[in-house]
């Protein structure tokens, strides 16, 4: 009996589930599970999705003072590479206030134009980017300012950059929207353009008592008797005079006077405007000096001058015997030196023995001249020759530092305009 209750408990234990480990005793073996005896869907296999792809994040870089193109020139992307930003603060300012002779004037154009990552240090230098524009506009590229100036953010916190802005829209007659420039200028609306200009605008809203004080102020702070003389026959004050068209504002003044134009010597940015067309390539009269240089100043036009007619001219320059025509021959030689690639040594030796002075450029600016022509830092190479353009005035500089400028722009890879100062030399030769 006891063998059959023994053997009974036997199969109630095998038939028993099997519990979980914590039930088991110490050391227990565990058994893997039974397979299910019953059919169940197959688990569907889950592929892991894959990670969702990495979004670059790239810095835009901050806008210079020379980025944005105001025309086509020409002129590479790299032009301000290695140009000290210093160099661009200290020339720009002067291309805008000094009287440049032509050959100056278009080389300053050229660059000044030209749409190209700036120099180091330019980005957000809203001051560099008015002084840009306004030498363009003072240098009659108007419509190359228009176009930089459409880009250009800042222009309520920085008045330089405001006055070229508002000085375009007088230019173009667009008198309403240079008021609201000046309404809206948060910075410098203290100093005498400003003044001037809401002055103007006062009067056009038919403000005349507060027209009357601003116009006061101005004249107070810095006095122009042009501009003085305008802007009391608009208060009702005295006769006009005649027209005046030195800039955006006389012309705007004038106009709402209804003065005669024509009768007045319109300012470059006038003219341009005007016109409304680009400022041209210039042009000089070489008629005289070819007379006596055999025709040496066509074949600059056309292109390089043949060597030996330079080497003529070298020669006849050093063995000229004439007090009256031997400057202008020596001076003419280097010119045409300048240009050439590399002179024979015969050449050379005779050129070393011509009596033509030096220029008035500081010696430290020529050194920096020739550093940037043997670096080829085009645009560092420019801004320094406009520098010594701007300081000898209308008239282009001396010959010695015209030709060093020649020799310079040749270098540094700016051949047409290095032939215009040739051109412009020569045909100033007295």
């Amino acid at each position: 009996m006891s063998r059959i209750v023994l053997l009974s408990s036997l199969l109630v234990l095998a038939a028993a589930p099997v519990h979980a480990q914590e039930a088991a005793g110490p050391g227990a073996t565990q058994l893997p599970p039974a397979a299910p005896t019953t059919s169940s869907p197959a688990t569907p296999v889950l592929t892991p999705a894959p990670p969702p792809p990495q979004v670059q994040v790239s810095q835009l870089a901050a806008p210079d003072a020379f980025s944005t193109p105001g025309r086509d020139t020409g002129l590479p992307a790299d032009l301000w590479k290695g140009t000290p930003v210093e160099t661009a603060r200290a020339v720009l300012p002067l291309l805008a206030s000094k009287p440049l002779s032509p050959a100056a004037a278009h080389l300053a154009r050229r660059v000044l134009a030209t749409g190209a990552r700036g120099p180091d240090g330019s980005a957000n230098d809203e001051a560099l980017a008015g002084a840009r524009a306004n030498a363009l506009i003072a240098l009659g590229d108007v419509a190359a300012a228009s176009r930089i100036l459409d880009r250009a953010p800042g222009l309520d916190r920085n008045a330089g950059l405001s006055q070229a802005a508002a000085e375009t829209a007088l230019l173009a007659g667009e008198n309403a929207r240079a008021c609201s420039i000046a309404q809206g200028l948060s910075a410098g609306r203290g100093e005498a353009y400003w003044l001037r200009l809401r002055a103007f605008c006062q009067a056009e809203a038919g403000q005349t008592a507060q027209a009357q004080l601003t116009f006061d102020l101005a004249q107070a702070q810095a006095r122009d008797a042009v501009y003085g003389r305008l802007m009391a026959a608009k208060l009702g004050a005295g006769a006009p005079g005649a027209a005046s068209l030195r800039n955006g504002l006389d012309l705007a003044l004038s106009k709402s006077l209804n003065l005669d134009l024509s009768a007045a010597k319109p300012g470059p940015a006038v003219a341009a405007a005007m016109s409304g067309a680009e400022p041209p390539t210039p042009t000089f009269d070489l008629s005289l000096i070819d007379a006596q240089l055999g025709g040496l100043g066509q074949s600059v036009v056309a292109g390089l001058p043949p060597e030996g007619g330079v080497s003529a001219l070298i020669a006849a320059a050093a063995d000229s015997a004439d007090p009256k025509t031997r400057p202008r021959l020596q001076a003419a030689a280097v010119l045409l030196a300048a240009l050439a690639n590399d002179l024979p040594g015969v050449d050379r030796a005779r050129i070393s023995t011509l009596a033509v002075p030096e220029g008035k450029a500081p010696a430290g600016r020529n050194l920096a001249l020739e550093a940037a022509a043997d670096s080829r830092r085009v645009g560092e190479a420019a801004l320094l020759a406009l520098w010594t353009c701007a300081e000898a005035g209308a008239g282009g500089p001396a010959v010695g530092d015209r030709a060093r400028i020649v020799r310079t722009l040749i270098r540094a890879g700016l051949a047409d305009d290095a032939r215009l100062f040739v051109l412009e030399g020569l045909a100033g030769l007295k």
